[in-house]
């Protein structure tokens, strides 16, 4: 159904502006986002004498790079997504085989939207780091939110397309 083809080109594309935006503003207000990488890495907000402080990092320039690699994965999700929407776009009246094959890329661009959001605030940040004892520092909810989203759209793009009878 040419609607429901649409919804999936229009959700992927709308979350590769959300990527793109993301990444623009880590990029232009660049300090802004690295005081939260800083403080989530050096758990310099989280409950005193925890006994988790020894996996603190206090060094500069692992601050640097992991928000480096953070804007980088960011970018990556909205390159991967708004090259996933423009193949099914092309494809919108194709049969449903070559469809469902070039999901691929937006498959690719949520996956790695995921593994960021998912694993890399809420598992690493979020856990390893302890950034839910922080109430200054805590990106939980807002990763949860993005997480969820990312997941209702993968899960409704993989839904298996079907040619009209």
């Amino acid at each position: 159904m040419l609607a429901v083809r649409l919804a999936k080109i229009v959700l992927i594309a709308a979350f590769a502006a959300f990527a793109f935006i993301v990444t623009y503003d880590n990029i232009v207000d660049y300090n802004s986002n690295y005081e939260f990488v800083r403080h989530v890495l050096s758990m310099d907000t989280t409950f005193p004498n925890n006994a988790l402080m020894h996996r603190a990092i206090t060094d500069p320039r692992l601050w640097t790079a992991a928000y480096i690699v953070i804007i980088a994965t960011e970018a990556v999700t909205g390159v991967l997504l708004i090259v996933g929407a423009l193949a099914l776009l092309a494809l919108i009246n194709a049969p449903a085989a070559a469809f469902n094959r070039a999901k691929v890329w937006a498959v690719a661009g949520l996956t790695v939207g995921f593994a960021l959001w998912f694993f890399g605030f809420l598992v690493v940040a979020g856990e390893y780091f302890a950034m839910w004892q922080s109430k200054t520092w805590n990106g939980q909810e807002a990763a949860f939110r993005i997480t969820a989203v990312l997941l209702g759209v993968l899960i409704f793009v993989c839904l298996s397309d079907r040619d009209e009878a």
